[in-house]
């Protein structure tokens, strides 16, 4: 086979989109090089003359590969990426013009920050932004354009994005965790690092029903629509064969993903239909965050190729299952050490028992801070039923754990799984099995053998602010652990009486069992767990003194800054359901009702026309009165819904304007909905105004 039809593998174009390391080597002069890495590893700033060059050989690399703009791209507090686009075009004396990036430019940009969510932060008068270079992401191309992962703050120095804290809480969990491990005689790891790999669930949906849908193309999800005769209950299509329509397009994700040095890795059906999920390979908080944002964005742009709707909201259909995002996390050392694998060794066992137990009373002490991690208006509508964990912060560690961690508490006997009897204690417990127990797919937060899977995020939310607060909660227990353990005279009995100590304390947070059940609620209860059942609820807690004590000590958040992101989220739910409320009653007054006039009228006729001719038209006169008061009842809840609208911006924005919107607004509209529901079951699907969910779900 000749060079010309050699066909490519993965290998061939995998990051070929990516300034990868690999192409640093090859176009940097090595002493820049190896400033570059310092910079990404120790966060040691380039100088100027450095930043010069890399800029310059970035730049080549980018023009060679059609790029004719650059864009710092940053991660604003609108939940999406943002960016602005400039030439490297500059004119010269003879009206002709050259391509230039300086170091300047490459470090550092200035966007209008005028226009973002600031929470008070800033006036819309004041408009200065900057941007700052995140070196540890690769900067790549797409859409001829070079993009620059930044970091993002006003003027005066207020963060106004989700990539800076989420920076900021990796560097505190590493140095904490550091101190941990060098009590364990480990002097070989300099650094911490936390991984995440996020699966990510959607839908996709023919491109011409979508556009027959207000609601979808407003909201993203179906304010109205019965359900259809078939949904997911045969559970035919989770795991299923994948048709070729959506095959294709998942090929095409894949390639695209790929030249941007993402590592997409598993595809397949989800439960519900027109359902799909992809996951990635692990890798670092930040570079996993950046790699999510633009599967999302890929997701989409993608599909539209394929005359094809990806769907990234939480609750597109009511009925089926809605969409997660589940943040696979774990913690490990750059000696190689994954710090949450139960290892082979005593002493490797009694360190891993040790950042368990730390991360059992984090999640214990913070679980109302992972749940408004999760909080927003399109997860509402998901959390609590049998597709996602409940609101309440639980954890599951398997009963091989669990079992661990009882003996350790009481001092007994541990009897393995391999029926090998252990005393629990620092000399003890070798080859503890990582994989002894099953999964399980009701908890929040689950061990899965050698790290935990946090379930609770919503399908269109960054991973950023959840990464952000389980680094730095965890950090925050480390650091005790520190405190005390380093005073200590006798290291093995400190450790295992704070171990022992610990356990007692927060082992209410574990639960093994069928977190969907009734049975857990009551019992979670009982336990005094915090059960915030919606957003409204969750996002109070944000603002809680002992919450803002811990971001301020370790410099993840001000004081102002959690007050601000507290503002711009309940601002946001207030907006999101506003959004919605309008739509529902546009498609109402313009769509639905009349429909329901126009179909009535021809029953009428129908049944008229039989009469006259002495024909029994009893069929006829019931549903035309059926669906008569069905339409005095749209038209009283519409009516009532658009009060209710007006209502709403009368109240105190804030949380105020939020629990009116949640407790009046959202509430009157399930009740127009059931309405309208009830009546497309019963107008000819050629009369009704809305692409029904068979066709919807099925037709792809």
């Amino acid at each position: 086979m000749s060079e010309q039809t050699k066909t490519k593998t993965v290998s061939d174009f995998f990051g070929c989109n990516v300034f990868s390391d690999k192409v640093m080597r090859e176009r940097l002069p090595k002493n820049v090089y190896k400033s570059v890495q310092k910079t990404r590893q120790l966060g040691i700033a380039l100088d100027q003359d450095v930043a010069d060059v890399v800029a310059n050989a970035m730049k080549d690399w980018a023009v060679e590969k059609g790029a004719t703009h650059y864009t710092h791209w940053f991660q604003p507090m609108t939940g999406v990426t943002a960016e602005k686009h400039d030439a490297f075009i500059s004119p010269t004396p003879d009206g002709n013009v050259i391509l230039e990036f300086s170091g300047k430019e490459l470090v550092k940009g200035e966007p209008d920050a005028s226009s973002f969510p600031s929470g008070g932060l800033r006036a819309t008068f004041e408009a200065r932004g900057y941007t700052a270079w995140d070196p540890t992401s690769c900067a790549f191309i797409k859409d001829n354009s070079l993009y620059i992962p930044t970091a993002f703050c006003s003027y005066t120095g207020e963060i106004l994005d989700k990539k800076t804290p989420l920076l900021r809480s990796m560097e505190v969990v590493s140095e904490q965790a550091l101190r941990i491990l060098r009590l364990f005689g480990n002097t070989t790891a300099t650094r911490v690092t936390t991984t995440v790999g996020p699966e990510q669930e959607y839908f996709l949906i023919d491109k011409k029903l979508y556009e027959e849908r207000e609601d979808l193309i407003l909201t993203g999800r179906t304010l109205f629509g019965a359900k259809a005769p078939k949904g997911q209950e045969l559970e035919d299509h989770y795991f299923g064969n994948i048709n070729q329509r959506v095959s294709d397009y998942m090929k095409d994700l894949d390639e695209e993903l790929w030249k941007l040095g993402i590592y997409a890795k598993t595809k397949h059906n989800e439960v519900a239909p027109a359902q799909h999920e992809l996951a990635p390979v692990f890798t670092t908080s930040n570079i996993a965050a950046d790699h999510n944002q633009l599967t999302m964005e890929i997701m989409k742009k993608t599909a539209l190729k394929h005359g094809l709707v990806c769907l990234l909201h939480e609750k597109p259909f009511a009925g089926v299952n809605g969409s997660g995002k589940h943040n696979n996390w774990s913690i490990s050392a750059n000696d190689g050490q994954n710090l949450l694998d139960p290892g082979d060794t005593p002493q490797d066992n009694m360190q891993f028992l040790t950042f368990l137990c730390a991360i059992i009373k984090a999640v214990d002490e913070y679980a109302p801070l992972l749940r408004l991690s999760a909080a927003s208006a399109g997860n509402d509508h998901r959390l609590g039923a049998n597709e996602a964990p409940p609101a309440v912060i639980s954890m599951f560690i398997g009963s091989e754990l669990e079992g661990v961690i009882d003996a350790l508490e009481n001092g007994t006997v541990y009897q393995s799984v391999g029926n090998q009897s252990f005393e629990i204690g620092v000399d003890a417990l070798p080859n503890f099995p990582k994989d002894s127990t099953d999964r399980n797919r009701t908890s929040p937060f689950a061990f899965t053998g050698n790290k935990f899977e946090f379930r609770m995020l919503g399908s269109a939310d960054s991973i950023s602010c959840t990464n952000t607060i389980l680094n730095t909660i965890v950090a925050e227990v480390l650091s005790e652990f520190a405190d005390e353990l380093e005073k200590a005279d006798d290291f093995d009995s400190a450790l295992r009486a704070l171990l022992v100590k610990t356990i007692k304390e927060h082992k209410r947070v574990i639960f093994n069992g069928n977190g969907y059940s009734d049975e857990w609620l009551a019992e979670a209860e009982k336990r005094g767990l915090p059960n915030l059942v919606s957003t409204v609820d969750a996002l109070p807690e944000y603002t809680n003194e002992k919450y803002v004590t811990m971001f301020e000590k370790f410099k993840v958040y001000t004081a102002t800054e959690i007050e601000s992101r507290t503002e711009i989220l309940l601002e946001n739910y207030s907006k999101v359901i506003n959004i919605e409320a309008l739509t529902m009653l546009d498609i109402a007054k313009k769509k639905i009702i009349p429909c329901c006039i126009s179909y009535t009228k021809g029953i009428c006729d129908a049944a008229a026309s039989k009469n006259s001719i002495g024909v029994d038209s009893s069929v006829e006169t019931q549903l035309a009165s059926k669906l008569s008061s069905l339409t005095e009842g749209i038209v009283k809840e519409t009516d009532t819904l658009d009060k209710k609208v007006i209502a709403a911006q009368g109240k105190e924005e804030g949380l105020e304007m939020a629990k009116f919107y949640r407790e009046e607004v959202f509430a009157q509209m399930q009740t127009l909905r059931a309405l309208v529901d009830e009546t497309e079951m019963n107008v000819s699907e050629d009369a009704w105004p809305l692409p029904s969910y068979s066709k919807l779900l099925f037709t792809v």
